[in-house]
């Protein structure tokens, strides 16, 4: 049977097949010759700065400014203006974020233990000192990534916050206007407009107008993803490798087959590479799912339509298993960047609590990736191509470091002296082993 979804049944996969479906995503960041090329970009900012950085916005995005350009005024951010409403939804969004980042850094509190008498330990919470939020433009606009990186870095309080942003396509220098209306609620000023790349590079060195960060932040192209890699040897920290938009859907029969095909376009249509997967026990619901993600992509313009074909096709599909137990097996392993639990309420505790490995989980039929992605004030900046397995989405415990703070007094140190000094000597330190030896003879 053809139609949108390219049909999977878990048990008759070989392993090759099912390693093919889990492997998705990366590989155009170790591309050798983009690497190669954007190495050479990175040192020909790192030795020519501003002028560097504006050879490439033209050379990349065909916009020619001057250095003294690089900066967006303060008058530029204070006149963008955008439809009310946009402004409105961006201030509702701004408001959930705030409260789920104020939570996290309630949580992320100095604390101490006494670990044996006289010898007290535990951390001391401190922002990050600098942070640089990489924004894209060029497709769409994309208020909801700075305020998904703003937010968290604001409420962290972090001391110097740097936005980049290209600008947009076909104008003079111009920034969205999203951006800079984001900005402004956000009380964000150092503002500049750069090409992806060249701009990453600047943040890690540092140009005459572009001040230098000790962290990067932000999801971007292949060729953005492999600066921030390339630029961690320049001792710029970065978060995670973003690969192309992905989501995976674990259902059973229960699920409303209009609303799972609505669900499936969302991050679908983000491009021709994204992958949606859907997982499931019920082959009913695959017909009935498939038969209205047909009638749905009419309503899609032309590009997002082949998008979400490529999405829920080549890339994508669904994978039919012999029960839930195995569907949250497949969940797990394929450790999506968005992921959504359609479930008979009377299992849904049980299913959320077998999923471990994910960017984020939406519970229900209520819930859709839109709402996380634009409102919800849960990260949506998240792991993708399988990294959920060991990394978390971008909030304020990204821009916040832990320092272990500890006091011993002569008795705990005492106590512990035949352990320091037995190790010590084990591992060939005699100066470790001395500063004992010393006190205690």
């Amino acid at each position: 049977m053809t139609g949108v979804l390219r049909r999977m049944d878990w048990d008759a996969m070989s392993a090759a097949d099912r390693a093919a479906l889990f492997h998705r995503g990366i590989d155009d960041i170790f591309d050798p010759a983009l690497r190669a090329s954007i190495g050479t970009l990175i040192e020909d900012v790192r030795l020519r700065g501003d002028d560097a950085v504006c050879d490439a916005l033209a050379r990349f995005d065909g916009i020619s400014i001057t250095p003294d350009r690089l900066r967006v005024s303060p008058e530029e951010i204070a006149v963008a203006r955008i439809d009310p409403a946009v402004e409105a939804a961006i201030i509702d969004a701004i408001s959930h974020l705030r409260a789920f980042n104020d939570q996290l850094m309630e949580r992320a509190s100095d604390w101490q233990i006494e670990i044996e008498n006289g010898l007290v330990a535990g951390e001391k919470i401190t922002p990050v000192s600098s942070v640089g939020l990489f924004v894209p433009s060029g497709k769409a606009s994309y208020p909801s990534v700075a305020y998904q990186l703003g937010v968290p870095a604001v409420v962290a309080g972090v001391r110097d916050i740097v936005l980049v942003v290209p600008p947009v396509p076909g104008g003079a220098g111009e920034v969205d206007p999203a951006v800079l209306v984001v900005c402004r609620l956000l009380g964000i000023t150092q503002v500049f407009r750069v090409n992806g790349p060249a701009g990453i590079a600047a943040l890690g060195f540092g140009t005459q107008s572009i001040p230098r960060v000790r962290k990067v932040v932000g999801p971007g192209s292949p060729a953005v993803t492999i600066a921030q890699v390339e630029m961690q040897r320049h001792g710029l920290a970065t978060m995670m490798l973003l690969g192309p938009t992905e989501s995976l859907v674990i259902t059973d029969h229960t699920a409303d087959p209009v609303r799972l095909a609505a669900d499936l376009l969302i991050e679908a249509e983000h491009g021709t590479d994204s992958s949606v997967v859907l997982v499931t026990p019920s082959a009913e619901l695959v017909d009935l799912v498939d038969a209205e993600l047909e009638r749905q992509l009419a309503d899609l313009p032309e590009v997002r339509a082949a998008a979400a074909r490529s999405s829920l096709g080549t890339n994508g599909g669904v994978v039919v298993t012999a029960n839930m137990n195995d569907a949250v097996d497949v969940a797990n392993e394929y450790a999506p960047e968005h992921m959504q639990v359609i479930v008979d309420p009377r299992h849904e505790e049980a299913v959320v609590d077998a999923l471990v490995n994910a960017g984020e989980i939406l519970v229900g039929q209520h819930t859709p990736f839109s709402a996380a992605n634009f409102v919800i004030g849960c990260p949506a900046s998240l792991p993708t191509s399988g990294f959920a397995h060991v990394s978390s989405g971008i909030t304020v415990e990204a821009f916040l470091k832990r320092t272990a703070v500890a006091k011993a007094n002569e008795a705990a140190l005492r106590r512990m002296a035949n352990s320091i000094v037995a190790l010590a000597d084990h591992e060939g330190f005699p100066a470790h082993g001395n500063a004992i030896r010393r006190r205690f003879g």
